[in-house]
């Protein structure tokens, strides 16, 4: 029985194969003649038809805009986007005595320049988060 589904997966896979080969074929055929059907002299001219048709012009960008990088703030611990800050111990004494004062701790990453995964890890690490509860 597996050998006979063995041979057949093999047989459609021949089939699939040549099914592949002929339609290559079959497509680089129409398309080499689709200039002088549409009655262009060369593929150039075609395609340049195809562009000022779609309204892009002749220079068609591909991929996504980058992203403007945001200025650096005056003062700021982090310089550029994307800069690691270095948490010193005392920064980490900070982001204790700040949420002993009851701050929000996006209150207290904007105001020391980290982010907000990073107090919440000193939070963790101080043992000032509150236990997860199992939801019942």
């Amino acid at each position: 029985m597996v050998i006979k589904s063995l041979k057949e997966l093999k047989a459609a896979k021949a089939r699939v194969e040549k099914l592949e080969k002929e339609v290559a074929t079959a497509l680089e055929q129409r398309l080499s003649r689709l200039p002088d059907e549409l009655g262009f002299d060369s593929i150039e001219e075609l395609v340049a038809a195809l562009r000022s048709v779609s309204g892009k012009g002749s220079t068609v960008k591909r991929g996504r805009k980058p992203k403007a990088k945001p200025a650096a703030k005056g003062g700021s611990r982090k310089a550029a986007r994307g800069r690691r800050a270095r948490i010193t111990p005392e920064m980490k004494e900070q982001v204790k005595s700040m949420v002993n004062e009851g701050k929000s701790g996006a209150e207290i990453a904007k105001s020391l320049g980290i982010s907000l995964p990073s107090v919440q890890n000193i939070k963790k690490a101080f043992g000032l988060v509150k236990a997860r509860t199992a939801a019942s």
